[in-house]
């Protein structure tokens, strides 16, 4: 199999600290280091259809979640993991944007629901097909089975951090 910048990394250790067990760093460092490249060509297709940093989150998150397509606040946190600030930044922005809309919770006198305008559910759908197919080219070079072991390695991995 051809080498890969941690393996250089990794002899760059054992050269220079031979009795130091640098295993982690495999697994580790190539997830750090792939999923900077995965934001970089999600990003891309985002800002192709002018969505601020996170935006599709938002609007991914209030389109799955259906009609009438809002949550509230804390419900989108929930979601996502970001702190509040982070999120009142993105939903600022895609409000500005005509994407959202903040609007009375009749179910709490003072909170508020965010919900997805008419503009909103059509560029998250827009851009939800164009995601999945940048998705998809950026797994091609995995077989299906190997994207299933990913999968369920990853999720077992995830479990131990979120449950």
């Amino acid at each position: 199999m051809h080498k890969d910048k941690l393996d250089l990394i990794l002899e760059q250790w054992a050269a220079e600290k031979p009795g130091l067990d640098c295993a982690p760093m495999a697994v580790v460092g190539r997830l750090l280091r792939l999923a900077a490249h995965l934001d970089r060509e999600l990003s891309k297709v985002f800002a192709e259809w002018g969505l601020p940093p996170g935006g599709f989150d938002v609007l991914a998150t209030l389109l799955r979640s259906g009609p009438p397509y809002h949550l509230s606040p804390n419900d989108l946190l929930r979601w996502m993991l970001v702190t509040s600030g982070t999120m009142t930044h993105r939903l600022d922005q895609l409000e500005k944007a005509g994407w959202v809309e903040r609007k009375p919770n009749p179910a709490d006198g003072r909170g508020v629901l965010v919900a997805l305008t008419a503009a909103g559910k059509e560029m998250a759908e827009r851009v939800l097909a164009a995601h999945l197919d940048n998705e998809r080219r950026l797994l091609a070079n995995l077989t299906a089975m190997q994207q299933e072991q990913l999968t369920d390695l990853l999720r077992l991995w995830l479990r131990h951090f979120e449950s």
